[in-house]
């Protein structure tokens, strides 16, 4: 999650009690005993509170926070452990993508499968990041930005980038692969929908088959990290496929708005705002 200064210089958090209950969930399924949703509230607070100095500027970047829950009981069992340690990390950050805002050009790929029907990909855990490192690796060695990868059981269907959820664009509707177990249930994604049908856009979560990426209009990214990134376009299978990009689109629009309530100079109408003092 992270950390903004608003114009007039107060300091906001965007939905930390999301953060707060994904990371009791994601707990639960990997047998963990997780701080309670105040406890998780009250570090991270304490944690921006002791680093306020280092909240950038209004629209020059974030504190980034980085919780973190590991098992640190003396055991070296396969088991759960016996007891845990709760740290939130912080650092100043600008764009995620090496980019800036520039639009993103993403690599699918077909042979390694970023989670499995069962598994942990719908768990905010790092069992999801070290098995796309090859993939990440191999595709920027070739001047891509990021991974699209495919579902593992058909190979047919899309499903996240490497740490970003994806939305394809067609007209005035929006569509985005459903969180069917594989996918991580972002909090951007989640706000993004909700921006966008209070838009009056058609949003769609289904099943996206990889041949649809060549009737998108535009296409982006969503996450902490990435916020709303634009994506110029995708390689499948040696094609390249472009996408719009660019001010008065679909993707701008929602970025506009999604980072106007994150720096408070949009009316928070729905109480996703948490000032820290």
């Amino acid at each position: 999650m992270k950390a903004y200064r608003g114009e007039d210089g107060r300091v906001l958090m965007f939905r930390p009690e999301l953060n707060a209950m994904r990371m009791k969930n994601g707990a639960e399924r990997m047998c963990m005993h997780s701080p309670s949703v105040q406890q998780f509230m009250e570090g991270v607070k304490q944690t921006v509170l002791a680093n306020k100095r280092w909240v950038p500027p209004p629209r020059k970047g974030s504190l980034y926070l980085r919780p973190l829950l590991f098992g640190s009981g003396a055991s070296l069992g396969v088991s759960a452990a016996s007891e845990y340690t709760f740290v939130v990390f912080g650092s100043p950050v600008q764009n995620y993508f090496k980019e800036g805002t520039a639009a993103l050009n993403l690599y699918v790929e077909e042979v390694v499968p970023r989670a499995y029907i069962g598994g942990t990909g719908a768990v905010k855990a790092i069992s999801n990041y070290g098995p796309v490192l090859d993939a990440m690796r191999r595709a920027k060695a070739r001047g891509f930005s990021d991974v699209l990868y495919l579902d593992a059981e058909t190979k047919k269907n899309i499903e996240e980038v490497s740490a970003a959820n994806i939305f394809l664009v067609k007209g005035n509707t929006i569509v985005t692969p459903a969180t069917n177990g594989t996918i991580l249930r972002g909090i951007i994604r989640e706000s993004v929908i909700e921006i966008a049908l209070d838009l009056g856009y058609k949003v769609e979560e289904r099943v996206v088959p990889v041949e649809e990426l060549k009737e998108a209009e535009e296409v982006f990214c969503t996450g902490t990290a990435a916020g709303i990134a634009s994506v110029g376009s995708i390689t499948f299978q040696n094609i390249r496929t472009e996408y719009k990009v660019g001010d008065g689109l679909v993707t701008q629009q929602l970025r506009s708005i999604l980072v106007g309530i994150q720096t408070g100079s949009i009316q928070d109408t729905k109480h996703w705002i948490l000032e820290i003092d």
